[in-house]
């Protein structure tokens, strides 16, 4: 009898073969990573629950009683770890979808940080390298993106744990109704159930409150974008990157738990709370959730470096900017590459 390659790892690691298991882990560590994120939004605590996943696996591999089902037993594992993970946290979110527009200087006052919100009651970002995929279409990669943007998080903050998992196996990951109530413990009619409220909760959401933020793709008008945003930035030109904006632009900056809307606040924050006299920066451009995004690095006066400072995510609609999520958390940044400081260019004058 022929046995695949897949099943035969599965069968060599359940008879305690470690580099099999190993093999195997590393085949589903990314999604698995990417699932746990959509459940907690947030990059650090899906790492841990896909490690306990594998270490549930590893010690727990002689139930397993269908090998040519690992990929849904490990689902099973890391959706159940996820759901006693939310019942001790609270849910994740960003200001714009907390409160009411507020004026620039509540952002953060000259002096103080008070004003800080430190417990995880943010969203992480996410970097879209962990969702490459070399062998899926064009269509199937904006699908994904869809599926990891900060609109889609938002919006399922505002369902529960179990509604969230249901959709999630159900309408994302494309898992039978009885495959799902059998790893929830739940009836099928339950989780259908839930899955008709969670999309109605969804539809009321995106009503309301329209998208977070846009997914785009690469062309050639997104990149002059960036590349006019990139320049003014570091030129410190309020006026032209506020002429980038849509005039309903939104921009938040967690862990501050404030937003502003429009382009003439968002012209007075940066004017008076980022641009001030003696501070220089540089941004250097990657992408997370599904859209372009910058580390953004600062330089006081006197130091010789540049330290980052910031990861600034764009949403895109049309050939403007309607929105920017800064996160100031550096300690979350770590998953995407960026170094911590750049130096300062020998010589010259420095805008």
């Amino acid at each position: 009898m022929n046995v695949s390659p897949q099943i035969a790892l599965v069968l060599a690691a359940q008879a305690g073969d470690q580099a099999a298991f190993e093999t195997l882990a590393g085949a589903y560590r990314r999604e698995l990573l990417v699932h746990c994120y959509r459940m907690l939004g947030s990059l650090s605590d899906a790492e841990d629950q896909v490690q306990e996943t594998l270490l549930r696996a590893w010690e727990k591999r002689a139930t397993l009683t269908s090998p040519q089902s690992y990929r849904a037993w490990l689902y099973r594992i890391a959706t159940n770890l996820c759901l006693n993970r939310l019942r001790s946290v609270s849910r994740r979110s960003l200001p714009s979808d907390l409160s009411s527009p507020s004026k620039p200087g509540d952002i953060f006052p000259p002096g103080k940080s008070g004003g800080l919100v430190q417990e995880p009651v943010w969203l992480e970002p996410f970097p879209d390298e962990l969702l490459v995929d070399q062998y899926s279409n064009p269509e199937d990669q904006a699908l994904r993106q869809e599926q990891i943007s900060l609109a889609f998080l938002v919006a399922l903050q505002h369902l529960t744990p179990v509604q969230r998992a249901v959709l999630l196996l159900r309408e994302v990951l494309e898992w039978k109704a009885a495959e799902v109530a059998e790893w929830l413990d739940l009836s099928v009619p339950a989780v259908n159930s839930a899955l008709q409220r969670a999309r109605q909760t969804l539809h009321q959401h995106y009503q309301e409150n329209g998208s977070e933020t846009s997914v785009v793709q690469l062309r050639p008008q997104l990149q002059n974008l960036l590349d006019r945003y990139m320049t003014l930035w570091q030129q410190a030109d309020v006026p032209g990157l506020v002429a980038l904006l849509r005039e309903d632009a939104w921009l938040t900056m967690p862990p501050f738990p404030a937003w502003v809307a429009g382009r003439m606040d968002i012209a007075t924050l940066l004017q008076f709370r980022v641009f001030i006299p003696g501070r220089q920066w540089r941004l250097q451009p990657t992408h997370a959730n599904g859209c372009p995004a910058f580390g953004l690095y600062r330089r006081e006066v006197g130091e010789e470096s540049y330290r980052l400072s910031g990861l600034w995510v764009l949403g895109v609609e049309g050939e403007q900017i309607s929105s920017i999520v800064a996160f100031l958390d550096v300690a979350s940044f770590t998953a995407f590459g960026l170094p911590s400081t750049i130096e300062r260019e020998a010589g010259g004058q420095e805008a």
